[in-house]
């Protein structure tokens, strides 16, 4: 563990050092977030996940920038270039870019105008232009007229000097960092068509003349011009509107006289600053703000992530569950409350009298059979028109009737887990089943489907991968741990986002529990192949086993701790089960008591709580939702109407809702609320239930507008009166496409959609 590092971050994050640290410390010893933020309290001062993540990706940082300041000094050593002042450079450098600043000068380049120059023996004239800016030069630069060399006068061998001159500047680690300065606060970014492009480009037209300072521009509009030059529709620039206050400070650093030597040293200043200097930094804020852009998308992506992992389960219920389909049929399976498949089945209530009648009595036949508690129907094609079909069955009051996000069914059914788990079966029942369990419990089916085939990121394919799959496995693993998981009945693909465990050590639980039957205890994981001392440390905790042989193991509290509480339990006159189930003995205990040993207040306060609420499910608590009765379709929406809806993705610009006709609509940041609103997310989250309003309706075009305001108007203008269409003109976006994609691509942008903030939402 790196101390300097660790001192470094606690100050760039405001932390006590000795936190820090022992975070650092307990990260290199193998420990993972989310045991350290629970168990580990003491030795960090109570900091949670977050913090934890962040001096994690703290110290990886900084290694990074040890690694590569190693790696320019070794470089520098075996060229015998590397000085004493140059080493202490080096070592006092804290970014990346300060480095390569200073590496700059000595990086093996390739030939360049300069390095011709030097060939031609100028580089003595551009040493004493630099040394004597009060001097004349010409006299000078004649002395080095060489026909031979490709020097027939003295403006060619000035020339070639200035070109020296140049490249010194460009290479120079002060000048490099005020170039870099003034982009990073001046510049524009800036977007116009490739000419000729205009038609196919045409989901692009937004950005053909579009600018905004690079410093304010939100990510969703950064990436999505980076898309359109990627896809050859965009040529897209990040340029200072003003360079005269930087060509000034960089004169003040170089020109250092009032003769014709100083006069060439500016003409090359200048000559640098836009050939070398101003390419390299826009080279730099291409990469800094596409940077940005990634990290506010991957945060966006992974909160989303988070909310829809941890969405409400309805726990274990007989559920009968369908995919609905139209020509195909509906294809019903009907799962215990283990959620294991009982019976599948197809039928046709859209296809006549007779397949309707056929389908209500074998779904009415079905809930009896398998005494279902409930029925969990697919939102996608033919959901709303399904879900109507069922309601008419007359199924008796107590069993509720759900619509389920399908998201990502289509993935999970073809994927090696649902191949592997129903090896026998259709990929529509394999969809069928998971939309049956999503209801019994999101988080259980969700982590068999990768994060990015869920539906709720923004440019996700457009965002750097490695962060991307980093963040959002942050996200799953905080979400698995946060809740626990019954080991007796998880899939390996839960239990491998287990703290501590991976997919080897998953599978070997299942086999094990598969051949010789459900775990009576922790410690019994221990007989588990592959499952040593560190891997029970780490996933214990975290791992329940409900009717177990001793009852604190379907608890959050650590084996390691239940001494103190067979302590605890002794000192009240109770044993363990006892003092879980009455309150009143736990209230005999003074905590203070059992201060000590590297157990402090925190711990003994967590144990508490799990005592008195053991193994307790941090998320809310499951409540029905319907969408409006009648309203089925786009062309059922009429302006002004106001509907249920639930949040499926929320964005930089807005949230989308989906109120159930098969297409999602767009609140634009702007509709969230009746104050004003800077993050969507501090109003709405996914699987959130709302109450909207329609604003406008766009069946040829699949978009549909909708107000979350007490008082929505209207708008076909934009601010301050512009017309419709016009920069700032309002128009809705809304999510489009149907199953087969299974459940909504995002559409393309259009006009100047809700002002300059909506922006451009491009189809996946």
């Amino acid at each position: 563990m790196n101390r300097e590092h660790a001192s470094k971050i606690a100050s760039e994050l405001s932390l006590p050092v000795s936190g820090v640290e022992a975070v650092a410390a307990l990260l290199e010893g193998g420990a993972t977030i989310p045991f350290i933020a629970r168990y580990r309290k003491e030795a960090t001062g109570s900091l949670d996940e977050v913090a934890v993540m962040k001096i994690r990706d703290g110290m990886e940082r900084l290694a990074a920038l040890d690694e590569r300041r190693s790696s320019v000094k070794k470089s520098l050593e075996e060229r015998g270039l590397l000085s004493v002042d140059i080493a202490a450079e080096l070592d006092s450098a804290e970014t990346l870019a300060r480095i390569e600043d200073i590496y700059q000068p000595f990086k093996p380049k390739r030939r360049t105008r300069a390095t011709a120059a030097k060939e031609k023996g100028l580089e003595p004239l551009a040493v004493f232009i630099m040394e004597n800016q009060d001097a004349e030069c010409y006299e000078k630069a004649a002395e080095f007229v060489d026909a031979g060399k490709d020097v027939p006068d003295a403006e060619a061998a000035l020339a070639g000097a200035r070109d020296i001159i140049a490249e010194n500047i460009a290479d120079n680690a002060e000048a490099r960092a005020a170039v870099r300065s003034h982009f990073e606060s001046e510049s524009v970014m800036s977007s116009k068509c490739v000419f000729g492009k205009e038609e196919d480009g045409a989901k692009y037209r937004d950005y053909f003349h579009w600018s905004e300072k690079a410093k304010d521009a939100p990510s969703h509009r950064i990436l999505a011009v980076r898309r359109g030059e990627a896809e050859g529709f965009l040529v897209m620039r990040i340029l200072p509107e003003d360079n005269s206050g930087i060509l000034s400070d960089l004169k003040a650093m170089f020109v250092k006289g009032k003769g014709a030597s100083a006069e060439q040293v500016s003409a090359a200043l200048e000559d640098s600053y836009s050939r070398l200097l101003s390419p390299s930094a826009e080279t730099y804020m291409r990469l800094e703000v596409k940077k940005r852009a990634d990290e506010e998308a991957v945060k966006i992506f992974a909160n989303n992530l988070r909310e829809l992992l941890m969405a409400s389960p309805l726990g274990r219920k007989n559920v009968l569950a369908i995919d609905p389909g139209f020509r195909t049929g509906c294809k019903v399976v009907c799962l215990n409350r283990q959620g294991d498949l009982l019976h599948n089945d197809v039928v046709y209530p859209e296809q006549g009298a007779r397949a309707s009648e056929e389908a209500k009595n074998k779904l009415l036949a079905f809930c009896a059979r398998f005494k279902v508690e409930a029925v969990a129907i697919g939102n996608g094609t033919a959901g709303r028109e399904t879900e109507a079909f069922v309601r008419s069955l007359g199924l008796p009051s107590n069993i509720p009737i759900v619509m389920v996000n399908e998201s990502g069914a289509s993935i999970y059914s073809a994927s090696e887990a649902a191949r592997e788990e129903f090896p026998n079966l259709d990929l529509t029942v394999r969809g069928a089943i998971s939309i049956g369990r999503r209801l019994m419990d999101p988080l259980a089916e969700l982590v068999k489907i990768d994060p990015q085939s869920i539906g709720v990121g923004q440019y996700q394919h457009d965002v750097n991968q490695s962060m991307l799959k980093r963040s959002l496995d942050d996200a799953v693993v905080s979400c698995v741990n946060s809740v626990g998981v019954e080991v007796n009945t998880a899939s390996k693909q839960l239990l491998s986002y287990v703290s501590g465990l991976n997919a080897s050590t998953a599978a070997s639980i299942v086999e094990h529990r598969n051949a010789n039957g459900p775990f009576k205890s922790r410690r019994e994981l221990l007989k588990v192949r592959g499952f040593g001392a560190k891997t029970y440390e780490q996933s214990a905790g975290f791992l329940r086993i409900l009717g177990g042989e001793n009852p604190l193991d379907a608890s959050a509290v650590h084996p390691e701790r239940y001494e103190l509480v067979e302590r605890m339990a002794r000192d009240t006159g109770a044993d363990v089960a006892a003092l879980m189930r009455d309150s009143s003995a736990r209230a005999k205990i003074d905590l203070q008591k059992y201060v000590g040993d590297g157990i402090g207040m925190p711990t003994l306060k967590d144990i508490m709580q799990e005592l008195g609420k053991p193994g307790r499910d941090p998320r809310e608590k499951f409540e029905f939702f319907s969408f409006a009765e009648g309203v089925n379709k786009m062309e059922d929406l009429r302006e002004g109407m106001r509907l249920p809806g639930i949040v499926t993705n929320v964005t930089a610009f807005g949230a989308f809702v989906d109120i159930g006709v098969h297409q999602d609509g767009l609140v634009h940041i702007s509709e969230l609320s009746d104050s004003f609103v800077k993050d969507p997310n501090e109003i709405v989250k996914p699987q959130q239930k709302v109450n909207v309003c329609v604003l406008e309706v766009d069946i040829p075009r699949r978009r549909i507008a909708l107000s979350m305001k007490s008082n929505p108007q209207k708008r076909s203008a934009g601010p301050a009166g512009a017309p419709a269409g016009a920069p700032g003109a309002r128009k809705p976006l809304s999510r489009g496409g149907e199953k087969d994609g299974r459940r909504r691509g995002f559409s393309e942008p259009f006009g100047n959609s809700f002002g300059d903030a909506l922006s451009k939402f491009i189809k996946k």
